[in-house]
């Protein structure tokens, strides 16, 4: 259900145009666009990085947070409640911290090439000096780089866009909507909660509810891990392993301090 709701969202921009930049992408751009089909380049691609993070984050917070409540407290329906009101109060902190972040980052962004645009019209013989020292370090002869100031300095665009990579460490990006980013966070993170938290709301034996819902989770974050490896290209195994090793760790981290505080109590 989870993946049907992120691919409608996507869907509302399948092309994943980008809000208003001050260094907008143009037709010197266009021919290396054919190059970059590949799934990690595509808005999908960027947004699978917010599903991973949401989800792990949503399955570990709360296996952690139900074996330390299962620990101190025997009602089953009292840990289903918790974790309920745990897994949205997560999701809605995950989201707003998610948008928080993009927003924040489109602004830098936005705000370095608003500089660096007013410093080549109000101090272009600087910026050529800087390109001077960007490609003298590189070992280019002198001839060479003055063709090289030539051809981008000819191109206000492409001289906004050299300046903001080689200058200021600025690649062009494609930034998704703040919004967007904001919602597939919080709800990757809540579809991992629920996942965890379904064999309480099962009912079985309580010794029994909280082995299901730490199998659940662990088999979770093993397909989780497998399948981040389809835009990262890592070995499927040991990324499989890695995640599922977090998930174990925060059970018995949960688990024993739920002890601490149930024996002090």
């Amino acid at each position: 259900m989870f993946f049907f709701f992120l691919g409608r969202m996507m869907a509302s921009n399948p092309r994943g145009e980008p809000g208003p930049m001050p260094a907008p992408v143009t037709r010197l751009a266009e021919p290396l666009k054919r190059f970059h089909k590949e799934a990690w380049h595509t808005p999908q691609g960027r947004l699978i990085r917010e599903v991973i993070f949401g989800l792990n984050d949503g399955v570990i917070s709360t296996i952690g947070f139900l074996a330390g409540v299962t620990a101190t407290i025997g009602d089953l329906h009292t840990v289903a409640l918790g974790g309920l009101a745990a897994a949205f109060a997560g999701a809605l902190a995950m989201g707003i911290g998610a948008y928080v972040a993009s927003k924040s980052q489109r602004r830098f962004f936005e705000a370095e090439i608003a500089r660096e645009a007013w410093e080549i019209e109000n101090m272009p013989d600087h910026e050529r000096e800087e390109i001077r020292e960007i490609y003298g370090q590189l070992g280019f002869g002198a001839e060479e780089i003055d063709l090289i100031v030539r051809r981008v300095t000819a191109n206000p665009e492409l001289w906004l866009r050299f300046m903001s990579r080689e200058e200021l460490g600025l690649a062009e990006e494609t930034f998704d909507p703040p919004v967007r980013i904001a919602a597939v966070t919080g709800f990757a993170y809540l579809t991992g909660a629920l996942i965890t938290l379904v064999p309480y709301f099962l009912h079985p034996a309580p010794p029994r509810t909280f082995a299901a819902a730490a199998a659940l989770s662990v088999a979770t974050l093993l397909v989780t891990g497998a399948a981040k490896t389809w835009l990262t290209k890592e070995n499927p195994v040991a990324a499989s392993l890695e995640l599922a090793g977090l998930g174990v760790l925060a059970c018995v981290v949960g688990f024993v301090l739920g002890r601490l505080v149930g024996v002090a109590v």
